[in-house]
């Protein structure tokens, strides 16, 4: 009976044990927890911008004294160069959506703070409407799947076609954020 009952009792232990390294498990594995060091400033400048001019500017016409050559990737590496680069947009249009990301380091001003809004600015709009701020990264993401798509086709006019998309969609996001004021003055142009 003795034996008996430590062996019920050794069981219960295990058990209990058991039961909590996998509730611990579980708690860990749920929303994972991010480290954001990047400011969306810092994303924009080391992703953004050059992901998207490596894109807008793989294929174009080139007129000078010379003549005329058109630029275009031709082989496999200079393709792989471009896609590249769409994968870093991509992505960063993740990275600009995680929560907790602030626009830029304490003290940073505005590039050109005739046009831009300060950082804490652009911050408060950003978290006074975060729908609004996901579905214009979300914005980003889709024009840039279609050059990512055009890419991987290898599909020059495509390829071209579609910077114009990513163009629209950055611009989009900055009327709202960066310089509100132009989207209003262009607004009143519009209507007179």
């Amino acid at each position: 009976m003795r034996n008996y009952l430590l062996l019920v009792l050794v069981s219960v232990v295990v058990l209990g044990a058991a039961a909590c390294t996998a509730k611990q498990a579980d708690q860990g594995q749920g929303a994972p927890e991010f480290r954001t060091t990047a400011t969306i400033k810092d994303i924009m400048d080391s992703m953004v911008d050059p992901g998207s001019d490596v894109i807008w500017d793989s294929v174009e016409t080139v007129v000078s004294a010379k003549g005329t050559e058109e630029k275009m990737p031709r082989t496999d590496e200079e393709w792989k160069n471009v896609r590249n680069h769409a994968v870093m947009l991509l992505e960063a249009t993740n990275l600009l959506q995680m929560p907790g990301r602030h626009v830029a380091k304490p003290g940073e001003k505005a590039d050109d703070p005739k046009v831009e809004l300060a950082p804490e600015q652009i911050e408060t709009l950003i978290n006074q409407d975060r729908a609004s701020w996901i579905k214009f990264a979300h914005g980003l993401h889709d024009a840039t799947m279609e050059s990512f798509k055009a890419i991987e086709n290898k599909d020059v006019e495509g390829l071209l076609n579609s910077g114009d998309g990513i163009d629209k969609a950055c611009e989009n996001c900055h009327l709202k954020y960066w310089y509100p004021n132009e989207a209003k003055n262009l607004q009143q142009q519009e209507t007179k």
